[in-house]
């Protein structure tokens, strides 16, 4: 018989020792809109690789909790945060990275996957300066470095595609200047 220890216990253990904060849990804060959309918040994580000839963009993805595709991190805003302080808290905890949020790339409502729920998300773009070995949710969602021509393929959500052009759309014009 072999021992059985749950997630929840282990990343309690983990983070006690690493002193470091952990996820958030519940909905007892959740913020919704006036006509019950849930308040989504998330970033996409991006940083400039140098290449030979220039520098390329590339974007964080993680893996879903629940299901298996890729996704930027998102969750809910809180009513005791602001939007940004929500969005670079859940980026940190399901990715693993810390940043400067550059700018808001819109709101995107849409239907939750998992039940008939209706969100508003809200994207910004976070510039990475750190990537941190250990996070809340290392040992619960895989992470990846890739091209925004790689993510809009794996990405599993129609609206975070559409805040990934956003930010492509955004990046190139500021490379113009």
């Amino acid at each position: 018989m072999g021992l059985h220890v749950s997630k929840n216990l282990l990343n309690f253990v983990l983070l006690s020792f690493c002193n470091m904060p952990k996820a958030r849990t519940g909905r007892h804060l959740q913020r919704y809109d006036t006509v019950g959309y849930r308040q989504v918040v998330g970033c996409i994580p991006y940083r400039y690789r140098k290449t030979n000839k220039s520098e390329e963009l590339e974007v964080l993805v993680i893996s879903s909790q629940k299901g298996k595709g890729m996704l930027f991190p998102k969750g809910g805003w809180e009513m005791d945060e602001d939007i940004k302080a929500a969005a670079l808290r859940e980026t940190f905890e399901e990715a693993g990275v810390r940043g400067e949020i550059k700018e808001k790339l819109g709101m995107w409502p849409y239907k939750s996957k998992s039940c008939d729920i209706m969100h508003n998300g809200y994207m910004f773009a976070l510039h990475v300066n750190k990537q941190l070995d250990q996070w809340p949710e290392k040992n619960i969602r895989q992470r990846k470095w890739m091209t925004a021509t790689e993510a809009r393929e794996v990405c599993q959500q129609g609206w975070m595609k559409a805040a990934l052009n956003e930010l492509i759309s955004r990046r190139m014009k500021n490379s113009d200047k």
